[in-house]
């Protein structure tokens, strides 16, 4: 277990890897305080002036390297890893230094939580002593995806709300956040080609209200969306705070809303953008027109989104339409594939082709391994199809020759482990993102006060106790976890503050998880959690409070799984039992998908 910080500093969160503290009188900012930076760590200056000089009041004004207080460096020879900095304080001054300029930043954060929760403000609030303890800190994260996911195609959230989301993830040195862009309920994201996608498809006529059966709706219309300069602001925005944004494009299930604004892309004709919550028959077509038309849209985020990283869903797709589409089954037999499962695999596989051949990366929820990498599948058939792949020839598939993914395809692993285990035996990158230590939509407690409660309970301990690598792995297959994140799926989050409360503080303790190595101890972090509430009470998040909600955060009469008003349909029904019905009003498939009904809806 790391050195604790001098009694005197406040707790820091996440834990670093070195502390020492000695019993000098430390640094103490005035209104003569001089800030340097070298050309690399300037980003990180700018950052540091306008946050704390806002907070504190005090100039900072600019120095350089002979009179400066506190001085910003990035030195890749220092030998302090990935993203790595050592932070050191005493009378003198105060030191940043970084491996890479993310590390200076990640540096300057913690100078920040040194501080009194004050320094998290957006004035000062009048005279105040600022001073910095005398301390050497030496840090850098064990895990190099440490992410998290917004649902902004639920309810859809302005770009305000993002960037302050993204300056929450760079508070808790978080470096991913994942987009999900479009799905049943709204497409989000300007497409220049296909304009009816935003004028169409952003909106839709009503949302349903929590998950009774019959369904309960609002009776009033949501939408929204990014233009493609709201989403360049979004990804300068993040990349100045070392937060890099993953766009998602879910196909080819959850694609009600484009097929509704281009009906040509599925296989019904003409539906509605989705109301209801749930996993649904309406699918995309496999035919060229399809592939060329995601492939347009494909092209048009590589230009918005610099990220390695692209991902495209993957999940939950229903096999109904396909099994009765002329087309579909036409498609099977060209590319002697063996059914559905393997059809979506191919599916996926080109748009995989498509960004490979453009220097990106795919990234898929973990069904993108069916169709290849069998259920049932032992660890030698996943390694034998591994060399095939590798050799440069399809698998053997049960119904003729099949490719596998990209080498370089990524798949997140939400239906438990099993996902990213077997991508990782099979040589693919893995982020972990297991629904019951990750989903940030389900509840807190199992108290009937909790907000529309759905899924299983995930407490803050849950997340914090909850460890990302599986057992069973190899060191060598380790490797291929990159890391984690948690996701927040918005069926039931239609305001910030609903989302404040989802999220924190369950966030600071994934935060911890993902960032901190040794053993992890929640009796020894709920002190510095508390700490940490200060601050986020400063920066004006409403996080759920730990001995649980207030009466202004119930939702009377918007039911969750297993609370239902007497005499509803789903009042006699097991937790979890309901179903979602399709486009046409028929029921739509049960279970629990990555958005759940990928939250539970």
């Amino acid at each position: 277990m790391p050195d604790s910080p001098h009694p005197d500093t406040p707790s820091l969160l996440p834990r670093p890897r070195k502390v020492e503290a000695s019993g000098s009188d430390g640094l103490t900012l005035t209104e003569a305080t001089r800030v340097s930076a070298d050309r690399a760590a300037r980003g990180t200056l700018t950052w540091l002036q306008r946050e704390l000089g806002t907070a504190t009041g005090l100039p900072l004004a600019t120095g350089d390297e002979e009179n400066a207080q506190i001085r910003l460096s990035v030195d890749p020879s220092a030998g302090l890893g990935r993203e790595g900095y050592r932070l050191i304080i005493d009378s003198e001054g105060a030191i940043v230094v970084g491996n890479e300029p993310a590390g200076v930043f990640y540096g300057a954060q913690t100078l920040r939580q040194l501080l009194p929760p004050d320094a998290y403000r957006a004035a000062p609030l009048g005279k105040a002593e600022w001073r910095l303890p005398a301390i050497s800190i030496t840090d850098a994260p064990r895990f190099r995806w440490r992410g998290a996911m917004l649902d902004i195609a639920r309810h859809f959230q302005p770009k305000r709300e993002i960037l302050r989301f993204i300056d929450l993830l760079a508070l808790h040195k978080l470096n991913v956040l994942h987009l999900h862009l479009t799905d049943d309920q709204g497409w989000r994201v300007e497409i220049r080609r296909y304009p009816k996608l935003t004028e169409a498809a952003s909106w839709r006529t009503q949302s349903q209200l929590g998950v009774s059966k019959p369904p309960v709706f609002d009776n009033r219309p949501h939408g929204g969306h990014l233009t493609q300069d709201d989403i360049r602001e979004i990804v300068a925005y993040a990349d100045a705070r070392h937060v890099t944004v993953v766009p998602e494009i879910d196909v080819p299930g959850h694609s009600q809303a484009a097929i509704h604004a281009y009906p040509e892309l599925g296989e019904a004709g003409e539906i509605p953008v989705g109301t209801q919550w749930g996993v649904f028959d309406e699918v995309l077509a496999v035919t060229d027109n399809v592939l060329e038309f995601y492939r347009n849209v494909l092209d048009e985020i590589l230009e918005l989104f610099p990220s390695t990283y692209v991902h495209v869903g993957g999940d939950e797709c229903p096999k109904t339409q396909w099994r009765n589409s002329a087309s579909a089954q036409q498609r099977i037999r060209e590319e002697g594939l063996a059914d559905e499962d393997e059809l979506q695999g191919w599916f996926i596989r080109q748009l995989d082709d498509h960004l490979t051949k453009r220097g990106r990366r795919l990234v898929g929820w973990d069904e993108i391994l069916e169709g290849w990498l069998l259920e049932g599948q032992g660890e030698q058939e996943a390694q034998e199809r591994q060399e095939t792949r590798d050799g440069g020839d399809a698998a053997e598939g049960r119904g003729g020759r099949r490719a596998g993914l990209a080498p370089g395809a990524t798949v997140m692993s939400w239906r438990g482990e099993e996902g990213g285990i077997a991508a990782a035996r099979a040589g693919h990158d893995v982020v972990m993102a297991p629904t019951a230590t990750s989903y940030l939509d389900y509840k807190q407690s199992d108290s009937p006060d909790e907000p529309v409660p759905v899924g299983t309970l995930l407490r803050w301990e849950d997340v914090y106790a909850s460890e990302p690598v599986p057992v069973g792995l190899t060191e060598e297959e380790a490797r291929h976890v990159l890391g984690a994140q948690v996701n927040l799926w918005s069926e039931h989050i239609d305001s910030r503050r609903k989302l404040d409360y989802m999220v924190f503080p369950r966030l600071s303790a994934f935060a911890e998880k993902v960032w901190s190595e040794g053993e992890r101890d929640h009796t020894e972090f709920e002190p510095r959690l508390r700490t940490h509430l200060e601050r986020l009470d400063a920066v004006g998040v409403e996080y759920r409070p730990l001995d649980g909600p207030r009466p202004w955060h119930t939702r009377p009469g918007v039911y969750g799984w297993g609370y239902y008003p007497e005499g509803s349909e789903g009042s006699e029904g097991s937790e979890g039992s309901e179903g979602s019905a399709g486009a046409d009003g028929s029921e739509g498939s049960d279970g629990e998908g990555p958005d759940q009904g990928r939250s539970a809806g």
